[in-house]
């Protein structure tokens, strides 16, 4: 991935702040985190009332102070999983913190069982360990605000470490279970499909909390109970299908290769009249046209669209290179790409055409995006 810094720079997910960066990776907030802060601060004002009374409007600045803190150690969390990542070579493009914790953008999957492992269970074991610092510090912390900040550090990053063990997709636990069940088995798709179903377990085991508060504890949950029930089963049974569908798709990308689907191309001179280039295509059965210059090397492709949007009569007074596409970076792949080294490649540098060129950078012909996909949905064959 040397090549990274002379690629397009991805453009930010819609609904996200960029807010700095570690290590150079971009951290991002959605705007959601902002709705999150102002709840965390309505829920905790009551403990801070009780703690420092008379404060007025500046509890709930304090607790705003309260959300940031706590969200600090969410990015402890997901830092950690990026460098464990980074660690076995694996690019990471950002962090986000969002309105349910925090997710670290990995690109690719994981080629070892063992990757899969330890980049997932080092969020957990972090934030069990924040948690544990933050309990030891709350027994020589005095009274005060101070102490609330403690005892809700504490307590919202022990949690955080033992639910994010869960066997269940999306939790890291999912991820565990993944890596155990694709170390047993040698199929990494079995194993995010076991953990998926895990987590869809998780997701309705989640909307019986309610149910445990009354008969377990007495308590009588409340519509905020309710309505936080009914975000995490949802955010868990989405999550685990995604991840499940996207396993499945997965498992036809090995037939996906991008020699077969070439379509035969012809190379013109650039400045042939597009109508005589046409000629020489049809009397070719080439699918593609590919200008070139005098000593061959490629320089645009034919774009189809544009090619059909031209009236024939216009056609002998236009130049073949008039409705061809620059042959930028990113635009020339080798000939055997295939799986997903190929979809990895298209969705980089997205564009309709790519030439195909062989080992010793001879043209061997132009793939499109609408073959790939065609291909793609009849199973690569």
């Amino acid at each position: 991935m040397s090549e990274n810094a002379a690629e397009p720079v991805p453009p930010r997910p819609p609904g996200t702040i960029r807010v700095g960066s570690i290590g150079g990776v971009d951290v991002l907030v959605t705007t959601s985190w902002f709705l999150v802060a102002a709840l965390i601060s309505y829920l905790v004002a009551p403990r801070i009332e009780q703690v420092e009374p008379g404060l007025g409007v500046w509890k709930y600045v304090a607790g705003v102070v309260f959300a940031m803190v706590l969200y600090g150690s969410v990015l402890l969390h997901e830092v950690s999983h990026a460098l464990m990542a980074r660690r076995y070579g694996y690019p990471v493009a950002s962090i986000t913190l969002h309105f349910l914790g925090g997710m670290t953008a990995i690109e690719g999957e994981s080629r070892r069982p063992r990757h899969e492992f330890f980049i997932a269970v080092v969020g957990p074991i972090t934030s069990l360990v924040v948690g544990g610092a933050a309990l030891a510090l709350w027994f020589v912390t005095p009274d005060g605000l101070l102490r609330v900040a403690v005892e809700g550090l504490a307590g919202a990053n022990l949690l955080v470490g033992v639910l994010n063990l869960v066997p269940g997709l999306p939790l890291d636990g999912g991820r565990v279970l993944k890596s155990a069940v694709w170390g047993a088995t040698g199929n990494p798709h079995r194993g995010t499909i076991v953990a998926g179903w895990g987590g869809r377990v998780t997701a309705i085991a989640v909307l019986a909390w309610p149910l445990v508060l009354m008969s377990v504890f007495a308590v009588d949950p409340d519509l905020v109970d309710y309505l936080l029930v009914f975000v995490l089963a949802m955010f868990l049974w989405t999550g685990a299908t995604a991840a499940m569908t996207h396993a499945r798709l997965r498992q036809r990308l090995p037939s996906l290769v991008a020699r077969p689907l070439a379509r035969r191309t012809l190379t013109v001179p650039e400045d042939l009249p597009l109508a005589e280039a046409v000629r020489r295509a049809q009397e070719a059965h080439a699918g593609s046209i590919v200008t070139v210059t005098s000593s061959g090397t490629p320089l645009g492709i034919v774009n189809e669209a544009a090619l059909l949007a031209t009236p024939e009569e216009r056609r002998p007074w236009l130049t073949t290179s008039m409705v061809a596409r620059s042959i930028e970076q990113g635009l020339t792949l080798p000939a055997d790409i295939a799986g997903e080294e190929l979809v990895v490649a298209l969705s980089r540098r997205p564009a309709e055409e790519y030439l195909l060129v062989e080992s010793d950078g001879t043209i061997h012909g132009v793939l499109t995006t609408a073959d790939v996909d065609r291909a793609f949905r009849e199973g690569g064959h």
